[in-house]
C-alpha cells in the first residue's frame, strides 16, 4: 500500500510545483512589460499634448490683431493642434490601464521639459552666445535633472499589477486604509475651502492644494475607468457594473472642479509658479492616493522605494528650475509709466499705479484722488507756439496745472 500510494502522491504534486515555477517568472516579465508600455504611452501623450498646446498658442499669436475673435477656427494650425491634443490625452488616459498610478503621475514632467525645449528652439529674440547661456543655463540644468528623475522613476517604479475588475475596485473602495485617507482628505479640503472662500486666503499654496486634492481623486477614477475599459476589450465585460459609472461620474466632476480652481489660480498668479508648485503638490497627493487605494508599493523593497523617492525629488527640482527661468508676463498699464524718467515720482493707491501730479505738468492721464488735498488747480490756458507752417493756423489750447496759493 505504501509503495502504491507513493507514485500517486508524486504525480499529484508534480503539476502544482511545475505551475508554481513557470508562472512567477512569466508574471514578473509581463508586469515589467506593462510598466514599459504604460510609461511610453504617458511620455508620448505628454509630449504630443505639449506640442499641440504650443501650436494652438502660435495660431492665436498670429491672429492677435484680427477683428474676428474666432478667426483661428479657419486655420489649419489650430485644428492640427486640437487633433494632437486629443491624441495626447488619449495616450495619457490609456497609460493608466497598464502601469501603476504612482509611476504614471510623475511622468507629467515630460510636458514641462518639452515646453522648455520648444520655447528655446523657437525663440524670437537674437542673443549672443554668452547671454544665451547665462539666460538659459537654469533651463538646461532643469531639463537634465528632470530627465534623470524620469529615468529613475521608470527604472525603480512600483511593479504591482492587478486586473481592474469591478470586484477588485469595489474591494479597494471599501478598504479601511482608503476610507481613512478619504476622511482626512475631506477634512483638509473643507478647511482649505473655508479659508479660501470665507477668509479670502488667496494664497497660491491653498488654491493649488485644493487642485491637488481633487486631482488625486481624478487620477484614481481615471485608472479605474481606463482599466475596466481595457478588461472589457479583452473579453471580460465590466461596463455593466454600477461601479464603472460611479467612477466615471466622479472622474468628470473632479476634473471640472479642478479646472475651475486652476482658472482662478491663473488669474492671480504667474503660470510658472502654478506649473512648478502645482506639479509638486499634485504628484505628491496622487502618489499617496495610489499607494493607499491601489496598494502600489506593496511587496516593494526599501531600495526601490528610496530610489523612486529620489527620482521624484530630482524631477521636482528640475521642474522648479525650468519654470523659475520663464519670463513673467507684464500686465498692460493704460497709463504712462514714469519709472524710467529721472526726477519723476509715482504714487500708488492700494498697489494700482496712477499718474503723478507734478509741477507744471500736463494733466494727460491723471486720475482723481479724493483723499489727497487739492494742491494743484487745473486751468485752461492757451499756449502760443511758433508757426513754422501757414500763419492762419491757431495754436491748440492745452490743460496745464497751476499752483494754488496754499502751496
Amino acid at each position: 500500500m505504501e509503495g502504491g500510494n507513493g507514485p500517486n502522491l508524486q504525480l499529484q504534486q508534480l503539476p502544482l510545483a511545475t505551475a508554481a515555477v513557470s508562472v512567477q517568472p512569466h508574471t514578473d516579465s509581463f508586469s515589467y512589460k506593462e510598466n514599459l508600455i504604460g510609461a511610453l504611452l504617458a511620455i508620448f501623450g505628454h509630449l504630443v499634448s505639449s506640442i499641440a498646446l504650443n501650436l494652438q498658442k502660435y495660431s492665436h499669436i498670429r491672429l492677435a490683431g484680427s477683428k474676428d475673435p474666432r478667426a483661428y477656427f479657419r486655420t489649419k494650425t489650430w485644428w492640427c493642434g486640437l487633433f494632437l491634443l486629443v491624441l495626447g490625452e488619449l495616450g495619457v488616459f490609456s497609460s493608466y490601464a497598464f502601469a501603476p498610478l504612482s509611476l504614471i503621475v510623475p511622468l507629467s514632467a515630460v510636458s514641462v521639459i518639452a515646453s522648455a525645449i520648444i520655447g528655446i528652439i523657437f525663440i524670437k529674440e537674437k542673443w549672443k552666445p554668452k547671454d544665451f547661456l547665462r539666460r538659459y543655463v537654469l533651463s538646461f540644468v532643469g531639463c537634465g535633472l528632470a530627465i534623470v528623475g524620469t529615468y529613475l522613476l521608470i527604472t525603480f517604479g512600483p511593479n504591482s499589477h492587478e486586473k481592474m475588475t469591478a470586484e477588485n475596485i469595489t474591494r479597494h473602495l471599501v478598504s479601511w486604509p482608503f476610507l481613512l485617507y478619504m476622511l482626512v482628505e475631506i477634512i483638509i479640503f473643507c478647511l482649505l475651502l473655508y479659508f479660501y472662500k470665507e477668509k479670502n486666503a488667496n494664497y497660491i499654496v491653498i488654491i493649488l492644494l485644493l487642485v491637488a486634492l481633487l486631482g488625486s481623486m481624478t487620477v484614481v477614477t481615471v485608472k479605474a475607468v481606463a482599466g475596466m475599459i481595457v478588461v472589457s476589450i479583452q473579453g471580460n465585460l465590466q461596463l455593466d457594473y454600477p461601479i464603472f459609472y460611479i467612477m466615471l461620474v466622479c472622474m468628470i466632476a473632479t476634473a471640472i472642479f479642478q479646472a475651475t480652481f486652476l482658472a482662478q489660480a491663473s488669474q492671480l498668479y504667474d503660470s510658472s509658479q502654478i506649473a512648478s508648485i502645482g506639479y509638486i503638490l499634485s504628484t505628491t497627493t496622487a502618489i499617496t492616493a495610489g499607494a493607499t487605494f491601489y496598494l502600489d508599493f506593496t511587496g516593494e523593497d526599501v531600495l526601490h522605494i528610496c530610489m523612486f523617492a529620489l527620482g521624484c525629488l530630482i524631477a521636482f527640482l528640475g521642474v522648479f528650475l525650468i519654470t523659475r527661468n520663464r519670463k513673467k508676463s507684464v500686465p498692460f498699464e493704460p497709463y504712462i509709466s514714469m519709472d524710467a524718467m529721472p526726477g519723476m515720482q509715482n504714487m500708488h493707491d492700494k498697489g494700482i499705479a496712477v499718474q503723478p501730479d507734478l509741477k507744471a505738468s500736463f494733466s494727460y492721464g491723471a486720475l482723481e484722488n479724493n483723499d489727497m488735498p487739492e494742491i494743484y488747480t487745473p486751468a485752461t490756458l492757451p499756449i502760443v507756439q511758433e508757426q513754422h507752417g501757414s500763419k492762419g493756423v491757431s495754436a491748440p489750447p492745452y490743460r496745464v496745472l497751476e499752483h494754488s496759493k496754499r502751496e
